[in-house]
């Protein structure tokens, strides 16, 4: 049983993190390009 518990967390972990990258992915674009303008401006 103990493993069965193992398997979800993991399997819960590796969802979370790669939602995670996907959508901070986005954030961290959009915080890039304001940088960028801040700096040019």
């Amino acid at each position: 049983m103990g493993w069965l518990i193992f398997l979800i967390i993991a399997v819960v972990v590796v969802a979370g993190a790669f939602w995670a990258k996907r959508y901070f992915r986005h954030e961290i674009d959009r915080a890039k390009r304001i940088n960028r303008s801040n700096k040019n401006q």
